[in-house]
C-alpha cells in the first residue's frame, strides 16, 4: 500500500489538468477534474496497485481481468471517450444491439487532451516531450474502434498539433477557435 505516493501522484495530475484547463478557459472543468479518484472505490485500489510509472488500473486489470476502479472512474468523468459509449438507436436489426461512441462535446474533448498531456508528464517526468501524448495515443489507436469518428479526428488533430507546434499554440487555438464553436 502506498497511500501517500498515490495521493501525491493523483493530486499532481489534477493540478496540472487544472492549470491547462484554465489556460483554455475551462475553469469549472479544471476545478472538478478527476475528483472521483479520491473516492474509496478508486483511491484504495490506486493505493494497493500503485507503481508510480503507470496507472494502477492497469495492474488491477492484470490481477482480476477487469479494473473496477476504472469502470467507476470512466462512468463519472465525461472527459473519457469511454463515458460516451452506448447502444446505437438507429440500428436496423431489432434483435441485435450495436455499441458505438457518441460525439463528445468540445469542452470534454479539450479536457481529454489536457488529461493526456498531464498523464504523460506525470508518468514520464523529465523524459516528457510534446510528442509523447501522440505516441501513446497512436499505440492504442487501433483498439479504439468505438470512438465516434469526429471525436477521434479532433483528439488526434490536437495531439498532432501539440507534437508539431507545442502547448502555447495548441492551447491558443483551442481557446480562441475550437471552444468558441458550438456543435
Amino acid at each position: 500500500m502506498h497511500p501517500w505516493k498515490h495521493f501525491q501522484k493523483i493530486t499532481r495530475h489534477r493540478h496540472m489538468v487544472m492549470k491547462y484547463c484554465f489556460r483554455v478557459g475551462l475553469y469549472r472543468q479544471g476545478l472538478l477534474h478527476d475528483l472521483s479518484k479520491y473516492s474509496p472505490s478508486e483511491f484504495l485500489v490506486g493505493c494497493k496497485y500503485y507503481q508510480g510509472y503507470r496507472s494502477p488500473n492497469n495492474a488491477e486489470r492484470e490481477a482480476y481481468g477487469v479494473s473496477r476502479a476504472w469502470l467507476h472512474h470512466k462512468g463519472r468523468n465525461r472527459h473519457h471517450y469511454e463515458y460516451w459509449v452506448d447502444y446505437a438507436v438507429d440500428y436496423n436489426d431489432a434483435n441485435s444491439q450495436v455499441v458505438r461512441g457518441a460525439k463528445m462535446p468540445r469542452n470534454y474533448v479539450a479536457e481529454m487532451v489536457m488529461d493526456r498531456i498531464s498523464a504523460s508528464r506525470n508518468y514520464l517526468g523529465d523524459a516528457y516531450t510534446d510528442q509523447e501524448p501522440l505516441k501513446y495515443y497512436l499505440k492504442g489507436k487501433d483498439k479504439m474502434w468505438f470512438v465516434h469518428p469526429q471525436t477521434r479526428r479532433e483528439l488526434e488533430g490536437f495531439l498532432r498539433m501539440l507534437a508539431a507546434y507545442g502547448e502555447a499554440r495548441t492551447f491558443s487555438y483551442m481557446r480562441r477557435v475550437y471552444l468558441k464553436k458550438r456543435r
